[in-house]
């Protein structure tokens, strides 16, 4: 099915016959025009009156839906620099527990005995080591800090390669580590060796995610995090034996930012999100914020988390 040209004028019309209230018509075009409708379009969800009958709710406005859209908006800039903190702190950890026992030349680091001796992981282990080989070539005189030391050394450190390694590269060189490294850099977050990697993968994907503007707030990933601590102590609802916040959603990747952050970075990270909710909250008419924090998987006392002791370690239920 072809999907026309439509102009703004015609946008509106499209909402107004689903139901939005659009009230101020040359603001919404000038939303429209700056925004994008299909991206504006993708937050509908929340307002509309069921999956049968696609028309909004009573009382939706155009300017509810346009606070949803930059509240997304906010969110994903407040998670994305805090993921690149986490991203930073385990690049250096890996780079310095590698450098300090196998070297800190290429010819020292990417050789293939320094890694796992699980068969089923060779090919894997040979994959990962061409990868980063290919990342030295590539940025040996296009970036700054590899350049300066190819130049005046005839060496790139790991602790200078991986500024160049994406957070996914370094999430697959955590899983072909030996076990004896997994562990000691596990050991840094108190967390198992299976955990971090779990965590590794989802942070890269939510990474991506908030690189390219896609929807953050119902997002809802394939990996699942164990019960936890923070569960329990949030007294989290369970349903079919499941907790049914914190397993697959953004509050599960906030008790992954609780345990990897430091407290203080933790404290600033929890109270920018309450702040853009409360601001949401004031931006909402037709439907309560409660709707919206259970399509971010947030339990209404989400914000206790701030309090608790920081378990790091407590991947599972005591």
């Amino acid at each position: 099915m072809k999907k026309d040209f439509k102009t703004l004028d015609e946008q509106i019309e499209i909402f107004k016959s689903k139901g939005l209230i659009v009230e101020n018509t040359e603001y919404a075009k000038e939303v429209l025009f700056r925004e994008n409708y299909f991206f504006l379009n993708g937050y509908r969800h929340l307002f509309m009156r069921s999956n049968v009958d696609r028309r909004y709710i009573n009382g939706a406005t155009f300017e509810e839906l346009y606070s949803l859209f930059l509240f997304d908006r906010t969110f994903r800039n407040i998670l994305f620099k805090n993921i690149l903190i986490i991203e930073n702190n385990i690049k250096s950890i890996i780079s310095y527990q590698l450098s300090l026992k196998y070297g800190y030349r290429e010819k020292d680091y990417l050789v293939p005995r320094n890694f796992t001796a699980n068969k089923d992981k060779t090919k894997q282990v040979l994959d990962i080591l061409k990868k980063m080989k290919r990342q030295i070539n590539l940025n040996a005189t296009q970036h700054s800090a590899t350049s300066h030391y190819v130049n005046n050394y005839g060496y790139i450190p790991l602790w200078v390669l991986v500024k160049v390694l994406s957070f996914g590269i370094v999430g697959e060189l955590y899983s072909i580590l030996k076990k004896e490294d997994q562990l000691s850099i596990a050991d840094v977050y108190k967390v198992d060796i299976e955990t971090l990697s779990n965590y590794l993968t989802i942070l890269s994907n939510y990474r991506n995610l908030c690189a390219h503007e896609d929807i953050l707030f119902s997002n809802k990933t394939q990996r699942v995090i164990n019960d936890s601590k923070y569960h329990k102590m949030l007294n989290i609802p369970i349903m079919d034996d499941e907790y049914i916040y914190g397993k697959n959603d953004l509050f599960a990747l906030v008790i992954i930012l609780k345990q990897m952050l430091s407290d203080e970075e933790f404290k600033n990270f929890i109270e920018e999100v309450k702040h853009n909710i409360e601001n949401l909250e004031l931006n909402l008419h037709s439907i309560k914020i409660d709707k919206v924090l259970d399509g971010m998987g947030f339990p209404k006392n989400y914000f206790d988390i701030k309090n608790i002791e920081n378990i790091r370690g407590g991947n599972n239920e005591k």
